[in-house]
């Protein structure tokens, strides 16, 4: 188990998560491993089979610390909150725009713009970090082909549309994902995105990042009085965080997958942080989901200055900036919504 930034997460099952007056214990193989007064602690991270008691379940909620349920995988199942004390104007209001198409597909179009200028940028990015003339060709070429689909995004006048090109950018740009492994190239082969469960390791370890991004997003969206699972660009389905899914966009290149280029590049993680399981479904061991989560939390503590902002925040603030952006866009307040892009 780990505490990052005031979240506990519990990487392996067997937890055993009591309350005793306003501090949480969690037991393992019955000893106690940990005592953490509530409000040292925002969220809790669960991986894989823990038990919290009734009496832990409604601490957690008494202070507003959500408990967030993934599998082994990094997917998220559930998740346990207070009952949501925003602004219900803002929520009926998100409801009836969702249910405009030509919204839709005009607020989908900044999330995908986001995501496609932040992958171009990784690849300028690996570009003037290669050295073989060819490599460097062919990022650039990536770069060009991303630019393109920008392009045609600008006309695109229906959600299908906007989804095309973006399945069309995703493809480019995982296409050529291994230029930017420098590193174990081969334990870290990218063939193909797979996902429930993941078939190889690098898609193991983006899984996993994406579900610290997704929850991340759910958070930020309920700050706000957002309902995390009424999307715009995602489709609507039972225990999907549509919402999330679309803010979320705009960070997978810029932050999940380039924590998982430097975290390989850099040999902070190897093939002895996977196992394989029948059937063939790769999974992180605990050590591995331990580095992990300690290069995300380390990412977020870096700052940068937010292009619409102009101010100095952390990458663990940009999450709740955005919401707060989205939020002021659906009321009306501003004209456009502006994704967070990085330069």
């Amino acid at each position: 188990m780990e505490i990052r930034q005031n979240i506990l997460y519990l990487t392996a099952s067997g937890n055993y998560i009591s309350r005793d007056h306003l501090t949480l214990k969690i037991h393992s193989e019955g000893q106690l491993k940990l005592a953490i007064p509530i409000h040292h602690l925002e969220s809790i991270c669960s991986f894989g089979q823990n038990t919290f008691t009734p009496a832990a379940l409604e601490l957690c909620w008494e202070h507003g610390v959500s408990v967030s349920y993934f599998t082994e995988y990094g997917h998220l199942q559930g998740r346990w909150e207070g009952i949501p004390n925003k602004s219900v104007l803002l929520r009926r209001l998100q409801f009836r725009l969702a249910d405009n198409p030509d919204f839709c597909t005009k607020l989908s179009k900044y999330f995908v713009a986001g995501k496609i200028h932040n992958s171009r940028q990784s690849f300028l990015r690996t570009a003037r970090e290669l050295t073989d003339e060819a490599d460097i060709a062919s990022a650039k070429q990536v770069a060009e082909e991303l630019s393109n689909i920008l392009r045609w995004l600008k006309e695109a006048d229906t959600l299908d549309k906007v989804r095309g090109l973006e399945g069309q950018a995703a493809n480019v740009y995982f296409g050529s994902f291994n230029l930017h492994l420098k590193q174990q190239q081969e334990t870290f082969l990218f063939t193909s995105r797979s996902k429930r469960p993941p078939l190889d390791r690098i898609n193991c370890l983006l899984s996993f990042l994406y579900a610290l991004v997704r929850n991340d997003c759910i958070s930020a969206l309920a700050t706000v009085g957002l309902d995390p699972f009424v999307g715009y660009l995602h489709a609507e389905r039972p225990n999907r965080p549509a919402l999330a899914l679309d803010l979320m966009e705009e960070f997978r290149p810029i932050l999940a997958d380039r924590i998982a280029i430097t975290m390989i590049n850099r040999k902070q993680i190897c093939e002895s942080d996977f196992v394989l399981r029948e059937g063939g479904a790769v999974e992180l061991t605990q050590n591995g989901r331990k580095a992990i989560i300690i290069a995300y939390q380390s990412r977020k503590k870096d700052t940068l200055v937010h292009p619409v902002l102009e101010q100095e925040i952390s990458y663990g603030q940009v999450f709740i900036v955005q919401a707060k952006i989205l939020a002021r866009y659906l009321r009306g307040d501003i004209p456009e919504y502006y994704p967070f892009i990085t330069k």
